[in-house]
């Protein structure tokens, strides 16, 4: 992710709303891709001040009227659609009467912002229903429970709420942008790591298999993978609930929950793909990589490994966790490889109906 200037030259980021030193709003220009100063239009909307552009705009409904969104939409004769390129994906929001859900939802639409950033790096395919996708993509954002003094309880009467993938449809349990909870449940998991980009990057792992791999594709990805038919999925995650990960997942598997199911492997193994992804996107805009990054996997792994051992050091530094594993294990390498290719066969091939 790369950093932005206001016209009054401060620095902007990928989330502001205003810039701190001369307090313009600030938002997301969809027609020059970058974080721009707003000037107010005499017949309402707002001019993009990006130099070479002065797009009219206006804020998406979810930033001007929910303050969860930080994004503009290109006015047409006098008017504008009322989601942007990012909300318009939502089915379901939280609560907004529950305290602190609008906090909440803003988190969630930070980190979905984060993902579509990365997948248009990647000139992935996704749409909503009713557009030009063989596989319409689709968020819910949903609780099974309430905060009460900090924790949370089970409402009455009402089905608990998984975070998963189905069918192009992505729901996110909200309790998930609670930090407290949310780390409460990597510890009982025992994960590395438990973020809110991650859940996005590995539920959206699974939407791409249904486009790009279901039924085109799946004798590759099971040579790869393994076989997703065998064990079943209900039986394999039985078994990975009572007797845990195999004591050599490390030397196969990205992360130990990818050894649960082939499925799973191919989604914690597309989120870290994206986690690369993102990570050299900044790095490389920051000027924090002198690595050569071509685009092939073996120079993005080589980029990942020296930016990966750089802020592994710094956040041990600050006792925070590793950033980056050490080492790629060769089975590992070999699925990165797949879905390299994968991902840019699909830019190669849009998946329209």
């Amino acid at each position: 992710m790369q950093t932005f200037s206001c016209r009054c030259g401060n620095p902007l980021f990928f989330e502001n709303t205003h810039c701190l030193s001369c307090e313009s709003e600030v938002g997301w220009c969809p027609a020059c891709n970058n974080i721009v100063a707003l000037e107010p239009l005499d017949n309402g909307g707002y001019q993009c001040t990006h130099e070479g552009c002065g797009t009219a705009l206006m804020k998406c409904h979810n930033y001007a009227v929910e303050n969860v969104c930080n994004r503009m939409v290109v006015m047409a004769e006098g008017h504008a659609d009322t989601l942007c390129d990012c909300c318009r994906y939502n089915d379901v929001i939280p609560d907004l009467d529950i305290e602190g859900n609008r906090e909440r939802w803003a988190a969630l639409e930070g980190a979905k912002r984060r993902l579509f950033h990365t997948l248009d790096l990647l000139k992935l395919p996704h749409g909503i229903e009713g557009e030009n996708i063989r596989v319409p993509l689709s968020f819910s954002f949903m609780a099974d429970a309430l905060p009460d003094q900090g924790l949370w309880r089970s409402t009455a009467k009402q089905e608990k709420v998984y975070t998963g993938h189905a069918n192009g449809h992505i729901t996110i349990n909200v309790k998930e942008a609670d930090d407290v909870e949310r780390e409460r449940l990597r510890v009982d998991m025992n994960e590395s790591h438990r973020t809110l980009i991650g859940h996005f990057r590995h539920e959206v792992g699974h939407y791409y298999w249904d486009l790009l791999v279901k039924g085109q594709d799946e004798d590759a990805s099971c040579r790869v993978f393994g076989d997703h038919n065998n064990p079943t999925y209900s039986d394999a995650l039985e078994q990975y609930y009572q007797q845990g990960a195999p004591a050599d997942w490390p030397t196969r598997f990205i992360s130990a929950y990818a050894s649960m199911h082939p499925w799973e492997d191919f989604a914690e193994t597309f989120a870290f793909y994206l986690d690369m992804v993102a990570v050299l996107d900044t790095a490389l805009h920051m000027g924090l990589s002198r690595a050569e990054y071509d685009g092939t996997l073996d120079s993005m792994l080589q980029a990942f490994h020296q930016v990966g051992m750089a802020v592994n050091e710094l956040n041990r530094d600050m006792g925070l966790l590793d950033l980056a594993p050490g080492v790629i294990a060769p089975a590992v390498r070999e699925k990165l490889t797949y879905l390299h290719q994968l991902i840019h066969n699909a830019d190669a091939s849009p998946q329209t109906n």
